[in-house]
């Protein structure tokens, strides 16, 4: 499920976190680690769970509907396409989904409010109107408007983005790539498939025993940064002699060691993969001239140290 870019950038919060916290103990940083890569999974349930809470939302307004003093003909004869759509139906039934979310506790019980205005936006896209009124029906119909919800009602909700904030200080930053795998997930239902727990890390799916182990390069490049911290510090700090440790921001420094501790763990690795991936990264968690700070410094870093 998670890949090496996301695995890097684990690793640096990890570190980050390592550097506001000196005290910060081997042990309690892989603990840490393993935490942030195992939410990036319970988030993929957490979104992929919405499809009965949504479905049912739906049947509730129909329901409201029908028992109206006056309903009109429309409400008291529905389309009941997607009250009964079969995506729902199997992630209700199925015994091991069901028990994962209930040993896990990911419900969306108190998140009615959101529930209601989901359904309210879905209600009034192009793409549900289309899917009402289409003849098409079926199991791939089905499939192929939830990937349209996943990919379209989520990413830039402010109020899903609160939640997210409020149920883990891991899930904001990984929605897009949780909801990547929601639509993997229910494009697979809609071929006929069975639901199956993903694979934490990404070596790990079918077709990809041949990689070498996701897990064990994540911990092993935590474990050289961590174990290195202030001897790549001190090499920062000679290279810097205008910045000392104290006015290098955490996020920068955290993102040269990994780099600094990825070229010492895997020298198999080319030097310029390594340091385009943390300017990648230091695009999205550091400032605006980070980037060349980052790209500069591990440029000159590791080649002093190979």
């Amino acid at each position: 499920m998670l890949n090496r870019r996301i695995l890097r950038t684990k690793a640096f919060k990890t570190v980050y976190g390592y550097a506001e916290n000196p005290s910060m103990t081997l042990k309690e940083a892989e603990a840490l680690l393993d935490m942030a890569c195992e939410s990036t999974r319970d988030l993929y349930l957490f979104l992929l769970s919405v499809v009965g809470p949504l479905t049912a939302e739906a049947s509730s307004r129909i329901e409201a509907a029908r028992n109206k003093f006056t309903p009109t003909e429309e409400e008291l004869n529905p389309n009941m396409k997607f009250v009964d759509n079969s995506i729902a139906r199997l992630l209700d039934e199925d015994p091991d989904f069901q028990k994962l979310l209930k040993r896990k506790k990911l419900s969306w019980e108190q998140y009615d409010v959101f529930l209601r205005h989901l359904y309210e936006s879905v209600r009034a896209s192009k793409y549900f109107c289309n899917y009402l009124d289409s003849e098409v029906s079926g199991l791939e119909a089905d499939a192929s408007l939830w990937v349209k919800i996943f990919e379209h009602e989520f990413e830039d909700s402010a109020e899903l983005h609160d939640i997210l904030e409020d149920m883990s200080i891991y899930w904001n930053d990984d929605l897009g790539y949780a909801l990547s795998w929601c639509v993997r997930t229910v494009k697979e239902l809609g071929k006929g498939n069975r639901w199956s727990l993903p694979p934490l890390y990404a070596s790990e799916l079918p077709g990809n025993e041949a990689k070498s182990s996701d897990k064990s390069f994540v911990f092993t490049l935590l474990r050289s940064a961590y174990l290195n911290f202030e001897a790549f510090s001190e090499s920062i700090a000679a290279l810097t002699p205008k910045w000392n440790r104290d006015r290098i921001c955490s996020t920068d420094l955290a993102l040269i060691v990994c780099g600094m501790a990825e070229a010492k763990a895997f020298p198999q690795t080319p030097v310029r993969v390594i340091i385009n991936e943390y300017v990648e990264i230091s695009k999205y968690y550091s400032t605006p001239d980070s980037s060349g700070f980052v790209n500069g410094l591990l440029d000159k870093l590791i080649n002093n140290h190979n």
